[in-house]
């Protein structure tokens, strides 16, 4: 009897074994998928073990293993994130809002049971939508990947292969946000425009912007998330850092963040914007295969003294939400990305900056952007469903 005619088994993950062979599926499938990156397997294992990544601490969740005649054959997770079940539904989320993520699927076949499965816990949860793929956090790899799959992502960014999309919209999944990159180029004096702002900024004697400090990191990351956490707060999926979750942050960035590279501006003192800016690891960890043995850890740890990239990634920015609709917010945004342009290109051999993700709607950063000509290079589509 053929494999594909024999019974899909859906079996939830209940112990560290499990969980084991949940990150195998996702490796082997992105091993398989084009222009992928092989990540680290142990930060993959760190991600869905409840005992080192803060989100389980404010959330419900279920890991599954699509199993077909014995052999693991896909993967999905089903979450529901307490902090965002406490949201207004105009912000994406709010009562009765879970989600799926993780996914991966030999065919439509399985891919449809997967689906099935968490759709089926999300209900007996009490939830009624169901949205994703979000793996996990809306921190960390969020939507789908639509568009862009014809280079490597750049850190921290997922990559899906093409055809999930129509499995996932056959599934009477609708599109719910768009969430879009942009690529800028280092390379080149920004436009005469920028240039304007950034000499006006400069001349400001109320502003003054500086490197982030390794030797208090922690108390930096904690400075930057609130700022976060303010500037934020208005925008679609935005789900507050926790306390625990700041901690962990600062302990997982701390090793890959240049201080050159991450900028916290002051108004007359007060932290009011910051800039996180990271060089793209993913090339050293396509060198590697994502292996650290045996060679691995010695290749990413020269890299990290004097990192060499191509391109790097702003996964975050962020002005206090009071100066949103004055020029001052473009003024500290424009100053922060013209230094890090410079410095990126000059001292580290980067050619590309990413700004990403930028919700579809977000008219600020999608001006910064344009204003920079930058130009879309990725989109990522969450959906949901009624359950």
């Amino acid at each position: 009897m053929n494999l594909t005619d024999q019974k899909i088994v859906i079996a939830p993950v209940i112990n560290k074994a499990q969980r084991k062979i949940f990150v195998t599926i996702g490796q082997r499938f992105s091993a398989a998928t084009p222009n992928s990156v092989p990540q680290l397997r142990s930060e993959l294992l760190e991600l869905v073990n409840p005992a080192k990544n803060p989100f389980f601490g404010h959330a419900r969740v279920q890991l599954m293993i699509a199993y077909r005649g014995g052999e693991p054959v896909g993967r999905i997770s089903a979450h529901i994130d307490e902090l965002a079940l406490e949201l207004p539904p105009a912000q994406g989320f709010g009562p009765g809002a879970g989600m799926f993520g993780y996914f991966d699927a030999e065919d439509e076949d399985v891919g449809k049971a997967l689906m099935s499965a968490a759709e089926d816990w999300l209900r007996r949860q009490g939830m009624t939508r169901s949205l994703g793929p979000i793996s996990m956090s809306i921190w960390e790899e969020p939507g789908l990947l639509t568009r862009g799959h014809d280079k490597p992502p750049v850190i921290m960014m997922g990559h899906d292969p093409a055809h999930y999309q129509a499995w996932i919209e056959a599934n009477d999944y609708k599109p719910a946000k768009k969430l879009v990159t942009y690529d800028i180029d280092v390379s080149q004096p920004f436009p005469p425009i920028v240039q304007r702002i950034v000499q006006s900024a400069k001349r400001n004697p109320k502003i003054r912007m500086r490197n982030a400090d390794k030797s208090v990191f922690g108390q930096e990351v904690r400075i930057i998330l609130e700022i976060l956490n303010d500037a934020w707060s208005d925008n679609w999926g935005f789900i507050p850092f926790t306390e625990q979750e700041i901690e962990y942050a600062a302990k997982k960035l701390k090793p890959i963040v240049l201080p050159e590279l991450v900028k916290i501006v002051e108004l007359d003192g007060v932290p009011s914007a910051f800039i996180i800016t990271l060089p793209d690891l993913n090339e050293v960890l396509s060198a590697i295969g994502g292996k650290l043995l045996p060679f691995g850890w010695f290749k990413i740890l020269r890299w990290l003294r004097k990192p060499r990239s191509r391109q790097l990634r702003v996964p975050l920015m962020g002005v206090l939400k009071e100066y949103h609709s004055t020029r001052m917010a473009s003024q500290l945004a424009f100053l922060m990305i013209d230094e890090i342009g410079r410095t990126a290109f000059e001292e580290f051999g980067v050619k590309t900056g990413e700004i990403g993700w930028v919700l579809e709607d977000n008219k600020g950063m999608i001006s910064i952007a344009e204003t920079l000509d930058g130009e879309i290079s990725r989109e990522y589509l969450i959906y949901e469903k009624s359950l």
